[in-house]
This record gives structure tokens, sequence and C-alpha cells, in this order.
């Protein structure tokens, strides 16, 4: 069995309605995100950490950057972590740990809810998850270079 690690992009666009100023906000997410992750006893962590743990222990958030929203860059150690991250996402649950994270990084008072979840697939990634369809995973491996 070999072993996977996986970088996937995942873009979180606010709603509009809900926000005063969906750039500043983006803007104080991200950059409360940078200060946060620089900052090992950042009051902020535990929250943080709570808030992710849904994701399980084989997906971590590596990063969030400024993009035409909010590009989240999560890091699966395992095929089962990222068919766990495309079931969350699918059902939605992504979507609330997203809305809940963004809340507590904003700062607002508010609820930041998120309006859509784009799951970014690449040609390489639609391989990977056409292949999962009853193929052995080192076909999955030796197909998709973007495994490697």
């Amino acid at each position: 069995m070999c072993d996977v690690s996986v970088v996937v992009v995942v873009d979180a666009e606010m709603d509009e309605r809900s926000v005063n100023d969906v750039s500043e906000t983006d803007n104080v997410i991200v950059s409360q995100w940078r200060e946060m992750s620089a900052d090992a006893k950042h009051e902020l962590r535990d929250k943080i950490d709570e808030t992710l743990r849904p994701l399980g222990l084989e997906t971590v958030l590596v990063d969030i950057k400024r993009a035409n929203n909010i590009a989240l860059h999560f890091f699966c150690l395992s095929l089962s972590a990222v068919r766990s991250l495309r079931d969350q996402w699918r059902s939605r649950q992504l979507r609330d740990i997203v809305d809940e994270l963004f809340t507590l990084l904003s700062t607002a008072s508010d609820r930041v809810p998120v309006e859509t979840l784009i799951w970014r697939v690449t040609e390489n990634a639609q391989c990977f998850f056409n292949s999962l369809q009853g193929k052995e995973f080192s076909y999955i491996l030796c197909t998709c270079n973007w495994l490697k």
C-alpha cells in the first residue's frame, strides 16, 4: 500500500448580503489566520482547533489565501481523508465548518455565512476521483501525477 499526500483547494465565497464589505471581511479573515498561525499561543487557537476537529486527524487546514474569494488549502494524509473531505463538501458539512471558521477569524459579532464553496477540480483531480470507482489504488497513483 502506498502513502498519499494531497493538497485540496476549496474556494469560499461569502454571502454579500450578510457582511458590510466582503473584500474587507476577506482581508480580516486572511490576516487573522496568518496571525494565529504565527503565534502558537494565540487566543483563537483552541476555538479554531475545535471548529476543524470534524475534518479528522488526517486532514489539516494549512493555509487560507486571498484569491478572487478566499482559498482554503487542506492537506490530506490518506486516501480516506480525501474521500472524507469530499463527502463533507458534498453534504455541505464542510461549508458549515468554514462558516464557523470565518465567523471566528472575522472577529464579527454576527455569523459570517459562506454562500458557495467550490472544490477546485483540475484535470488530474478529476482523473483521481473518476479512478476511485472500482480501480486499484496503485493504478490511481500511476495515472494521476498530482499524487506523486
